[in-house]
């Protein structure tokens, strides 16, 4: 691990290659995946059941990355596997640490590509914020990564690798020989509202949140998983019936004519068509209601009628909307909302019967606040005279 830092559309997913000798990482299958693995190697049909169990146990809920020490599988048969696999996730090659203990991982993944990935300890909980694609490809013209260009889509090993990684950080595997630990989990949530849109890489996020949410795995029930789109319409429904995890929509803006420069995705698929398609979200899904995310954007988006109209447009949701003061980044266009026009515009909502928390700026002093993630080689890449350019 490096040294602490003291800080004040659709593409093609590329699998990882592998070295020349190596074994097809296992990490990222579903379960049928890895029964489908285990018999291509010749595992008997009655033992497949018990042996996807054995694995499964092995490397979500010990977070073992050796086969070797896989003791209640027979010596041959570790041997086997380990001819055939292995078990790989994304190399950790920086690590940052803020004044308020947020911490961002750098992660490198198959091809030399980097995301980044949080994790922000609270009081009652410990949220990891993961990626799920190299860039992105929706432009929204007020969050940093919006400003590099979409690389590939990550697999499902290194989205859920990204939670291995971060546990392996945080010391949160049982000691080997040990009982699981019965303390508080420091990884109790986890938010698809890193790099990317999760719905344009909905099948790799839909196999790695399976993983996440196993009960004999990472189980993290899927109450405790939100995803976050901008508002990819087609793919609402079947994260409904397929994830069934909260969900949080990157709204902003009150009238199209604001969303098509803020979330361009909106040309495509409009306020009015969004919201309809997010009206049946809760019943779909059974989650008790959506997160809608409002960032603050000085003169942009921050009135009184804005307030007024978003409560309107939202009527008969069953919603939250969480305030987000917005986070700057070096070259962005926009202001945050002074202090005042944040609490009238809460008091409004708030007023209307909505919850309207407003949130809390995290690991701003090391680029980890919402907004601003974008990997480091490509950070700076765009002047702020070609993104106003672009509006």
């Amino acid at each position: 691990m490096p040294a602490e830092t003291p800080i004040t559309q659709d593409v093609l997913t590329i699998p990882r290659k592998l070295p020349e000798g190596a074994g097809r990482n296992i990490v990222g299958l579903t379960r049928d995946g890895l029964r489908e693995a285990l018999a291509e190697i010749g595992t008997p049909e009655k033992a497949l059941k018990m042996r996807v169990g054995q694995i499964w146990q092995w490397i979500y809920q010990k977070g073992v990355r050796d086969f070797g020490t896989m003791t209640n599988l027979s010596k041959d048969y570790r041997a086997l596997l380990a001819e055939h696999f292995e078990i790989a996730v994304p190399e950790v090659v920086d690590r940052q640490v803020s004044a308020d203990g947020t911490r961002k991982y750098l992660v490198r993944i198959a091809g030399g590509h980097e995301v980044e990935t949080v994790y922000i300890p609270e009081a009652d909980r410990g949220t990891l914020c993961i990626s799920s694609q190299v860039g992105c490809t929706l432009t929204c013209s007020f969050c940093h990564t919006g400003t590099q260009k979409l690389v590939r889509n990550l697999t499902a090993g290194e989205i859920v690798g990204q939670v291995m990684l971060a546990r392996d950080d945080l010391g949160e595997w049982p000691e080997p020989g040990k009982a699981p630990k019965n303390e508080s989990r420091l990884i109790s949530n986890i938010v698809l509202m890193g790099m990317g849109e999760p719905l344009y890489n909905f099948d790799a996020v839909r196999d790695a949140m399976k993983i996440a949410k196993d009960n004999e795995g990472i189980s993290l029930s899927r109450r405790r998983i939100t995803l976050s789109t901008s508002g990819v319409v087609p793919e609402i429904a079947k994260t409904a019936e397929e994830i069934g995890c909260l969900l949080a929509v990157s709204f902003h803006a009150t009238t199209d004519d604001i969303r098509d420069k803020l979330v361009p995705i909106n040309k495509r698929w409009n306020i009015e068509v969004l919201l309809n398609a997010l009206r049946a979200y809760p019943k779909l899904s059974n989650s008790e209601r959506i997160t809608f995310e409002y960032v603050m954007l000085k003169g942009v988006n921050d009135s009184d009628a804005d307030a007024r109209r978003l409560v309107k447009l939202i009527a008969g949701i069953p919603a939250k909307i969480n305030l987000i003061p917005f986070n700057k980044w070096p070259g962005a266009p926009y202001e945050r909302s002074d202090w005042d026009r944040i609490e009238a515009f809460a008091d409004i909502v708030y007023k209307a019967g909505y919850a309207s928390p407003v949130r809390t700026p995290r690991g701003e002093d090391i680029m980890a606040a919402c907004g601003q993630l974008k990997s480091a080689t490509e950070r700076g890449r765009k002047s702020k005279a070609e993104i106003a350019a672009e509006l």
